[in-house]
Protein backbone atom coordinates (compact mmCIF):
# COMPACT_ATOMS: atom_id res chain seq x y z
CA UNK A 1 0.00 0.00 0.00
CA UNK A 2 1.63 3.45 -0.94
CA UNK A 3 1.00 5.85 1.58
CA UNK A 4 0.99 9.69 0.18
CA UNK A 5 0.61 12.79 1.47
CA UNK A 6 0.72 16.32 -0.26
CA UNK A 7 0.46 19.88 1.26
CA UNK A 8 0.65 23.47 -0.14
CA UNK A 9 2.50 26.24 1.50
CA UNK A 10 4.87 28.96 1.42
CA UNK A 11 7.94 27.81 2.24
CA UNK A 12 10.23 30.02 4.60
CA UNK A 13 12.28 31.20 1.71
CA UNK A 14 9.15 33.03 0.23
CA UNK A 15 8.76 30.53 -2.65
CA UNK A 16 5.07 28.93 -3.01
CA UNK A 17 5.59 25.18 -2.87
CA UNK A 18 3.67 22.02 -2.79
CA UNK A 19 5.17 19.12 -0.72
CA UNK A 20 4.16 15.21 -1.32
CA UNK A 21 5.64 12.67 0.36
CA UNK A 22 5.44 9.04 -0.90
CA UNK A 23 7.12 5.61 1.01
CA UNK A 24 6.73 3.20 -1.68
CA UNK A 25 9.91 2.81 -3.63
CA UNK A 26 11.15 6.02 -6.17
CA UNK A 27 10.19 4.15 -9.29
CA UNK A 28 6.47 4.17 -7.92
CA UNK A 29 6.34 7.31 -6.85
CA UNK A 30 3.71 10.17 -8.05
CA UNK A 31 5.09 13.44 -9.12
CA UNK A 32 3.13 16.65 -8.22
CA UNK A 33 1.75 18.34 -11.68
CA UNK A 34 2.21 21.65 -11.99
CA UNK A 35 -0.25 24.28 -13.87
CA UNK A 36 2.46 25.54 -15.77
CA UNK A 37 4.95 24.07 -18.36
CA UNK A 38 8.11 22.83 -15.86
CA UNK A 39 11.86 21.65 -15.53
CA UNK A 40 12.25 18.48 -13.42
CA UNK A 41 14.77 17.94 -11.03
CA UNK A 42 15.93 15.01 -9.25
CA UNK A 43 17.82 15.33 -6.15
CA UNK A 44 19.11 12.90 -3.56
CA UNK A 45 18.88 13.66 0.61
CA UNK A 46 21.21 12.17 3.26
CA UNK A 47 19.44 12.25 6.81
CA UNK A 48 22.75 11.65 8.71
CA UNK A 49 21.44 9.73 11.90
CA UNK A 50 24.32 8.93 14.86
CA UNK A 51 23.02 7.91 18.62
CA UNK A 52 19.87 9.29 18.32
CA UNK A 53 20.66 12.89 16.57
CA UNK A 54 20.37 13.86 13.02
CA UNK A 55 22.36 16.08 11.53
CA UNK A 56 21.05 19.57 9.91
CA UNK A 57 22.91 21.95 7.96
CA UNK A 58 21.96 25.79 7.06
CA UNK A 59 22.25 26.85 4.09
CA UNK A 60 24.47 30.08 3.12
CA UNK A 61 23.14 33.50 3.27
CA UNK A 62 24.64 33.75 -0.70
CA UNK A 63 22.63 30.95 -2.06
CA UNK A 64 19.86 31.82 -4.66
CA UNK A 65 17.58 28.98 -3.43
CA UNK A 66 16.04 28.83 0.28
CA UNK A 67 19.22 31.11 1.69
CA UNK A 68 19.56 30.30 5.35
CA UNK A 69 17.37 27.45 5.53
CA UNK A 70 18.06 24.58 7.89
CA UNK A 71 17.55 21.01 6.47
CA UNK A 72 19.30 18.02 5.60
CA UNK A 73 22.11 17.67 3.22
CA UNK A 74 20.56 17.11 -0.41
CA UNK A 75 21.53 18.27 -4.35
CA UNK A 76 20.75 17.64 -7.64
CA UNK A 77 21.07 14.02 -9.21
CA UNK A 78 23.47 14.16 -11.85
CA UNK A 79 22.94 12.42 -15.66
CA UNK A 80 23.60 9.13 -15.53
CA UNK A 81 24.37 9.26 -11.11
CA UNK A 82 22.68 6.38 -9.17
CA UNK A 83 20.86 7.86 -6.09
CA UNK A 84 23.00 6.05 -3.81
CA UNK A 85 26.23 7.56 -5.55
CA UNK A 86 24.68 11.08 -5.48
CA UNK A 87 23.59 11.55 -1.88
CA UNK A 88 27.12 10.28 -0.35
CA UNK A 89 28.72 12.98 -2.78
CA UNK A 90 26.43 15.55 -1.71
CA UNK A 91 26.81 14.40 2.11
CA UNK A 92 30.86 14.94 1.13
CA UNK A 93 30.15 18.60 -0.56
CA UNK A 94 28.16 20.08 1.97
CA UNK A 95 29.94 18.56 5.06
CA UNK A 96 33.01 17.24 4.23
CA UNK A 97 31.54 13.48 5.59
CA UNK A 98 32.16 10.39 4.15
CA UNK A 99 28.52 7.94 4.68
CA UNK A 100 27.61 4.98 4.25
CA UNK A 101 23.60 4.31 2.65
CA UNK A 102 21.71 2.41 5.18
CA UNK A 103 18.72 2.48 3.41
CA UNK A 104 16.60 4.24 1.16
CA UNK A 105 13.83 5.84 3.19
CA UNK A 106 11.11 7.07 0.05
CA UNK A 107 10.75 10.19 -1.83
CA UNK A 108 9.62 13.71 -1.62
CA UNK A 109 8.25 15.69 -4.18
CA UNK A 110 7.59 19.94 -4.19
CA UNK A 111 6.97 22.45 -6.82
CA UNK A 112 9.23 25.58 -6.94
CA UNK A 113 9.77 28.22 -8.96
CA UNK A 114 13.29 28.76 -10.52
CA UNK A 115 14.08 32.36 -12.41
CA UNK A 116 10.18 32.70 -13.30
CA UNK A 117 9.52 28.69 -13.88
CA UNK A 118 7.67 26.32 -12.27
CA UNK A 119 10.04 23.32 -11.25
CA UNK A 120 8.81 19.42 -10.26
CA UNK A 121 11.77 18.41 -7.82
CA UNK A 122 11.58 14.68 -6.79
CA UNK A 123 13.84 14.26 -4.06
CA UNK A 124 15.06 10.58 -3.14
CA UNK A 125 15.41 10.15 0.89
CA UNK A 126 18.41 8.11 2.24
CA UNK A 127 19.00 7.12 5.62
CA UNK A 128 22.71 7.38 6.07
CA UNK A 129 25.28 6.44 8.92
CA UNK A 130 28.34 8.42 9.02
CA UNK A 131 31.69 7.25 8.71
CA UNK A 132 33.65 10.45 10.13
CA UNK A 133 32.62 13.86 12.41
CA UNK A 134 34.89 16.15 11.04
CA UNK A 135 32.19 18.75 9.40
CA UNK A 136 34.20 21.12 7.27
CA UNK A 137 31.39 23.83 5.53
CA UNK A 138 31.68 24.91 2.18
CA UNK A 139 30.65 28.57 3.12
CA UNK A 140 31.60 30.46 6.06
CA UNK A 141 28.08 31.28 7.16
CA UNK A 142 26.63 28.39 7.25
CA UNK A 143 26.28 26.15 10.42
CA UNK A 144 25.26 22.68 11.48
CA UNK A 145 23.57 21.02 14.12
CA UNK A 146 23.08 17.54 15.92
CA UNK A 147 19.26 17.44 16.35
CA UNK A 148 18.15 14.88 18.73
CA UNK A 149 15.30 12.90 17.34
CA UNK A 150 12.91 13.71 20.52
CA UNK A 151 13.78 17.46 19.56
CA UNK A 152 12.33 17.55 15.82
CA UNK A 153 9.34 19.41 16.91
CA UNK A 154 11.02 21.89 18.28
CA UNK A 155 13.70 22.27 16.00
CA UNK A 156 13.60 25.29 13.21
CA UNK A 157 13.02 23.01 10.32
CA UNK A 158 10.35 23.87 7.63
CA UNK A 159 7.64 21.03 6.53
CA UNK A 160 9.64 19.42 3.70
CA UNK A 161 12.98 18.85 5.82
CA UNK A 162 11.06 17.85 9.28
CA UNK A 163 9.30 15.22 6.40
CA UNK A 164 12.55 14.05 4.99
CA UNK A 165 13.44 13.19 8.36
CA UNK A 166 10.78 11.59 9.67
CA UNK A 167 10.24 9.46 7.17
CA UNK A 168 14.03 8.63 7.17
CA UNK A 169 13.42 7.62 11.05
CA UNK A 170 9.81 5.60 9.77
CA UNK A 171 12.22 3.45 7.41
CA UNK A 172 14.57 3.25 10.20
CA UNK A 173 12.30 2.09 12.79
CA UNK A 174 10.35 -0.54 10.52
CA UNK A 175 13.95 -2.81 9.82
CA UNK A 176 15.65 -4.23 12.61
CA UNK A 177 18.74 -3.93 10.80
CA UNK A 178 18.69 -0.43 9.89
CA UNK A 179 18.13 0.34 13.62
CA UNK A 180 21.41 -1.13 14.74
CA UNK A 181 23.31 -0.25 11.51
CA UNK A 182 22.43 3.63 12.94
CA UNK A 183 23.15 3.44 15.98
CA UNK A 184 26.92 3.34 15.20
Amino acid sequence: MRANNETRAEHPGGLPVTFSSTSTSPSTSATPQPSAPSDRNRLAAAVVLHDGRVLVVRRSLTERFLPGIWGVPCGKIAAGESTEVAVLRELHEETGLAGQVVCAAGERSFVSEWDGRVVCNVQSNFLIRPLDFEIVLPEPDQEYRWLATADLDHADLDEHNLGTIRQALAAQASNPLNRRSSQA
